[in-house]
């Protein structure tokens, strides 16, 4: 039954209890709250704050819906218990600027940070992770009824690929040596030479850095880490990225397949195609 509402549920998915959408910025949480209302899964909402869009808030009953203030983990938790919620789902970032500046800690927020001897996205979102699964709610692959989102292996906007070979490799080596070594899941290169690497300032402002050398050829590439949690940690590629492509004059762009998802993806694919940039999946 779950594979056939997507290949990322568990096997033993049960569609009759609820999913909890712990939503952050932007379309994705949107997307996720679209597709499993479409296959008729009971879903409720926990928002943020001056993070969630108030759009997807409002399409909430007020029983179905709860908006917190970031840091507010243990509210947080006691609002999955009183949804009766079976599952949890993440998706939509925050601000990374809510790490050192507008956090609201509550003490289970405070002990959790306390705990860790590193704090970065994937040290905290972890710890929530396991708060979340501690209470007997299971928290899905945020590519989750996702499917028709995600790269797919070839040239997803048609015609020839405009990266030689050989340039395209090594590209998807520095991105995969990037991501082992967390330091972030996006690079820019050209003929064999790294322009920019992905680091805490996002993809976008990465694109901006390399535009400025404003050459030919540029390869925008994205991929996951060997050791990626799907639970709260899924790269995207959307209509901001795609216009920050464009604006950097950077006209090719591979994404790993089956690993990022792209928001509205035929959308963004019919845009890129407008713009002359060609995306690639690959694996």
């Amino acid at each position: 039954m779950s594979s056939a509402l997507s290949a990322y549920l568990p096997a033993r998915f049960d569609p009759a209890r609820p999913v909890a959408l712990i939503a952050g910025q932007g379309l994705y949480p949107i997307l996720v709250a679209q597709a499993v209302r479409r296959v008729g899964v009971p879903l409720k909402l926990i928002a943020f704050d001056e993070e969630t869009r108030p759009e997807l808030v409002a399409s909430f009953a007020e029983a179905d819906r709860r908006t917190l203030r970031v840091g507010q983990l243990g509210r947080m938790l006691r609002t999955l218990e009183q949804f009766g919620a079976g599952y949890a789902y993440m998706a939509g970032q925050i601000a990374p600027r809510r790490l050192f500046k507008g956090l609201h800690p509550d003490l289970k927020t405070t002990r959790l940070l306390l705990s860790l001897k590193r704090r970065n996205a994937t040290t905290i979102f972890g710890a929530i992770a396991a708060e979340i699964e501690r209470l007997g709610i299971t928290l899905l692959d945020a590519r989750s009824f996702l499917d028709d989102h995600l790269a797919s292996p070839g040239v997803m906007t048609g015609g020839r690929f405009p990266i030689d070979g050989e340039y395209l490799d090594h590209g998807i080596h520095i991105a995969r040596e990037a991501a082992r070594l967390d330091i972030g899941q996006g690079v820019v290169v050209r003929k064999g030479t790294v322009l920019a690497v992905e680091a805490f300032e996002g993809t976008d402002e990465m694109l901006r850095r390399a535009g400025a050398f404003q050459t030919d050829q540029m390869l925008f590439v994205k991929t996951v880490k060997t050791s990626q949690d799907y639970r709260f940690d899924v790269p995207v590629f959307g209509q901001r990225t795609l216009e920050a492509m464009r604006e950097a004059r950077i006209a090719a762009a591979a994404l790993e397949a089956g690993k990022v998802i792209i928001l509205d993806r035929p959308a963004v694919v019919a845009q890129a195609g407008v713009w002359g940039i060609h995306l690639l999946g690959f694996t």
